[in-house]
């Protein structure tokens, strides 16, 4: 039985049809086109009149001035390569679409790079998702002449500096650019390719000494604004991706690792991007398998160690569904592809897998959302539901005013034939064909998406919350923390972000809640911490917890931080408060130990599923932890001691 269970699986698996564009046949009669007049180009500029860095502000991405800067983006690949992965590279007809890259953005022997720029401003685009691999990073093998025909420039240059060379160009164009590690390998994605992970074809060691090579390589380019960490993660062979159990398949938590990593080590101004899971399990009938996309977040979000740098990711294309591969034929289920959804049930899946970390406000999970990939076919598309999906889709983003990145850019075409899915395309001798050539079903969607009312100006600052997670080790998201002596050796330890406090505890789990909602930052650097593993600070005639082990911090200190050894607390991080930023006294006594007992409107969201929890107010601060050590007791927290800052 084993062995016809894994050649089944094994066969499923490998027939998995690409998770990234292809045309699809067109099977139902067209829709009725767009007349010439509503397909006139958008008049949305990408001036360079914003100021770097970006950063984010709830579920907004902001300038360094605090204005909204809406990622109006596109995928300009290539680098990241367009061999199929059989035959001879050298031939166009075994890369995908026959379009050859030649290991560079794809178009440079076809137009020069200014006209390639000047297109894309054209249509409306503000920033550029530039996709590149991992071996690209290393090739030492210049391009070929051909691959740079009409940027003669470029000859005798490896892949790496022509891609320096296209990061320059684009943000003297004042366009931004978000470095993204599309593949391990330079080829086409998405099957089963040895790209399926971060760590499919290289370790996670060398995974991560690449991105820091590459943030540190764009540091001194200010419009370099993002690192978008991996693309769309996915099952190999034989094992499939998680969220947070902490293995070397645990997106998650290689995610948190290097996005805190390039912060620390390689650039603090880069925006960390992260897509969710891709797919999971083998695509037949009577299996489990799902495109889990963000919906893990909901559970378990990141918390970086700068606080307003993370960003969520997804991809949605109509061929996929929330269970379906993509494939066609061999590896096909039964269930429903995005495209044979209702308006209504469409909405109701992206709402679910993705749209509900911007939609949902004050939770441990907001922010903003980017859907760096989606795109359909161009003029040879004539499907109904396939046409029908991209308008509905699109009305989607502008009704929930969500960043964007249409798949892709730049392609081939011959006699205006050809692949179909870019928005620009150029033939062998140059000539381009444009989505405003009058003959193009997107223009119509496209102008409303460029154009479609958005969130303008300045955005107000506001709370952030952070979910705490020593599930599988240390969870120290403070910068100050970071670089003190470890103040418990030996316990996994968790710390808020600098700036924020701790408001919540689960009672197991370990799970913590951090925020500087109604505060602000509160702890003076200068005056420093204490780790609290006794008693000695409760003070006589104030026993909050009765028969309990109570670790309280000491008068003018809020706690920040907790420790643990297996289940049980280990110590208390208190840090000592600015002047003036705790003045009172009172307090109360919050007990969890039997229910959650977080108040009546409790912000922050679910930070520890299936675990009673404790929370204090929003004017309020933890002071202190109690937990009962009699015997069956596994130490873990019971009560909060909730303090009023004045």
């Amino acid at each position: 039985m084993r062995g016809s269970f894994v050649r089944a699986t094994l066969a499923a698996v490998l027939l998995l049809a690409p998770l990234t564009p292809v045309p699809a046949a067109a099977q139902d009669p067209a829709p009725e086109t767009a007349t010439p007049s509503e397909k006139a180009a958008p008049a949305v500029s990408a001036a360079a009149d914003w100021k770097a860095p970006l950063s984010t502000r709830g579920r907004w991405i902001v300038d360094a001035d605090g204005d909204r800067f809406k990622l109006r983006s596109g995928n300009w690949h290539g680098a990241s390569g367009t061999w199929n992965g059989s035959g001879s590279a050298d031939e166009d007809a075994n890369h995908h679409a026959g379009e050859n890259s030649g290991r560079i953005p794809l178009g440079l022997d076809r137009a020069p790079m200014a006209e390639i720029i000047a297109g894309f401003r054209e249509i409306g685009i503000n920033s550029i998702r530039l996709p590149f691999s991992n071996e690209m990073i290393h090739d030492s093998v210049p391009v070929t002449d051909h691959a740079v025909a009409a940027n003669p420039s470029l000859r005798g240059k490896t892949p790496l500096q022509v891609y320096d060379a296209v990061v320059r160009e684009l943000t003297a164009a004042g366009l931004a650019v978000i470095l993204n590690n599309h593949t391990n390998t330079t080829r086409w994605c998405c099957g089963v390719d040895g790209n399926e992970r971060w760590n499919a074809s290289r370790s996670t060691e060398t995974w991560e000494s690449d991105w820091l090579s590459m943030a540190r390589r764009y540091k001194a380019n200010p419009r370099v604004v993002g690192a978008d960490l991996y693309n769309e993660v996915r099952r190999d062979i034989w094992d499939d991706p998680n969220w947070g159990l902490g293995d070397n398949q645990d997106w998650f938590a290689a995610s948190q690792r290097v996005g805190d990593r390039i912060l620390t080590e390689a650039n603090p101004n880069l925006l960390i991007i992260v897509e969710g899971i891709n797919w999971t399990g083998i695509p037949v009938d009577g299996l489990a398998h799902e495109r889990p996309t963000l919906e893990p977040v909901r559970r378990l979000s990141h918390t970086l160690v700068d606080s307003g740098k993370l960003v969520y990711s997804a991809h949605f294309y109509d061929y996929t569904g929330p269970n379906h591969s993509g494939a066609t034929g061999t590896g096909e289920t039964t269930d429903p592809r995005y495209r044979d959804l209702t308006p209504t049930e469409l909405i109701d899946v992206l709402n679910r897998q993705a749209f509900f970390v911007t939609a949902e406000q004050n939770q441990h999970f907001t922010a903003p959302l980017w859907i760096s990939e989606f795109g359909i076919g161009g003029r040879e598309e004539t499907g109904a539901r396939q046409r029908a999906w991209f308008e509905n889709f699109v009305d989607h983003l502008i009704r929930t005013d969500a960043d964007f990145a249409y798949w892709p850019l730049v392609g081939w075409h011959e006699n205006r034939t050809g692949n179909g899915w870019a928005l620009l395309h150029w033939d062998a001798a140059g000539n381009r064909m444009g989505l405003y050539d009058g003959d193009d079903w997107r223009a119509t969607a496209w102008t409303r998406l460029i154009g479609g009312q958005s969130r303008t100006g300045r955005i107000a600052p506001v709370a952030d919350w952070s979910m705490l997670s020593p599930d599988h080790g240390d969870y120290v998201q403070s910068r100050r923390i970071r670089a003190l002596p470890d103040w418990d050796s030996g316990a996994r330890k968790a710390v808020c972000p600098d700036g924020q406090r701790l408001l919540g505890l689960s009672h197991t789990g370990n799970r913590g809640l951090c925020s500087d909602v109604s505060a602000g930052p509160m702890w003076d650097p200068a005056a420093g911490y204490k780790a609290i593993v006794d008693e000695r600070y409760v003070t006589p005639g104030r026993d909050w917890a009765t028969g309990y082990t109570k670790l309280q911090c000491p008068d003018g200190h809020f706690l920040t931080g907790y420790s643990a050894r297996g289940a049980a607390l280990s110590a208390v991080l208190c840090a000592a408060a600015a002047p003036g930023s705790i003045t009172g006294t009172s307090g109360r006594t919050v007990w969890f130990d039997r229910g959650d007992s977080r108040g009546p409107a409790p912000k922050g969201g679910d930070f520890a599923q299936g675990h009673y929890k404790g929370q204090c107010a929003d004017d309020e601060y933890v002071a202190g932890i109690a937990f009962t050590g009699r015997v069956g007791s596994s130490r873990t927290p019971d009560a909060l001691y909730c303090r009023q800052r004045s």
